[in-house]
């Protein structure tokens, strides 16, 4: 499917360096070049630079309106104080690190014109390869530290270790490694090739996506593919058939993308907890509602949308 190809968050041009993690001495290094390179990440969003236009709405959804956009580096000496952790390094030798912490307010100013912190939904479909892949690794980490600073086991309080990918106990020295929740999300299909898509009970009025789940200890993505399928909608799918993945670190999740099929009733009956209101789509009824406005779409940084698109057979508007 060409149009999973690039999701806007699988992207990414940095050797992640997985082998320096453990090298003192060269980090220490590489954090006294001046030449490196650092992401600075506040809540989930990080400074990015626009040029020509303004920045969006700033609501989290929609794409952000503007210019040429890229993301805003600081060097080591003007980084806040944070969790510090190596992110990589580029073709050209470049390092890069990422600080989970607050820029005082003063500190903007001298970023130059045009640069505002925006959140990585808002971020992905505009920033470059590089960019977007080092700020969704940055983010992705930013949040697990966020919310692993005790030991699971004891209480205690944990340190950042191995460049900021791991964190240890300072109590019973066990290690930690950052949490990554898998999630299917899937697009189901009728025999008359019509698609499922339904709306979240707490979205507003015509949001709509594809059916999506966390997968359960001891499940597989197929299993779980089914099992959700069914508990929000009534439908029994299987062929479930893996499309893509894209991390989704808002906080902690990897989306699997599956497509599969009714195999039973096509009568719909959505459990009213999770799932307000589902139905079927052939594509001419889904281009007329979204040319009509009845029906918005996932934001095109989501993998929902694309796929969506990949069954559609050409691109989608209408989004959130």
């Amino acid at each position: 499917m060409d149009v999973l190809r690039n999701l806007a968050l699988s992207r990414g041009e940095v050797d992640r360096a997985t082998a320096r993690r453990t090298d003192a001495g060269w980090l220490e290094a590489a954090w006294a070049d001046p030449d490196t390179r650092v992401v600075v990440v506040e809540d989930g969003q990080a400074p990015v630079r626009f040029t020509g236009g303004d920045a969006g709405d700033g609501d989290g959804d929609r794409s952000v309106a503007g210019g040429a956009q890229e993301l805003v580096f600081l060097s080591p000496d003007q980084a806040p104080d944070g969790v510090r952790f190596l992110l990589g390094i580029d073709a050209d030798g470049v390092v890069y690190f990422g600080v989970a912490g607050s820029l005082p307010p003063d500190a903007w100013p001298g970023l130059g014109p045009g640069v505002r912190p925006i959140s990585l939904r808002q971020a992905g479909p505009l920033l470059s390869d590089r960019d977007v892949g080092l700020m969704t690794h940055a983010v992705a980490l930013a949040n697990w530290h966020a919310t692993h600073g005790h030991c699971p086991r004891c209480g205690a309080v944990t340190e950042p270790v191995l460049a900021g990918h791991s964190r240890r106990c300072v109590n019973d020295g066990s290690e930690h490694f950052p949490r990554l929740d898998p999630a299917v999300i899937m697009l189901v299909t009728d025999p008359d090739d019509r698609c499922l898509l339904a709306r979240n009970a707490m979205w507003p009025e015509r949001r709509v996506s594809i059916l999506a789940g966390f997968v359960e200890p001891g499940e597989s993505a197929e299993q779980a593919v089914a099992r959700e399928v069914l508990e929000e909608t009534g439908i029994e799918a299987g062929d479930a058939r893996y499309v893509g993945s894209q991390p989704w670190p808002m906080p902690h999740s990897l989306m699997l993308g599956f497509r599969a099929r009714a195999t039973g009733s096509l009568e719909i009956k959505v459990d009213a907890d999770e799932i307000a209101e589902a139905r079927w789509f052939s594509r001419d009824g889904l281009r007329a509602d979204i040319a009509s406005g009845a029906i918005r779409l996932p934001p095109p940084v989501s993998i929902a949308h694309r796929i969506i698109e990949a069954w559609y057979g050409a691109p989608l508007g209408g989004a959130w």
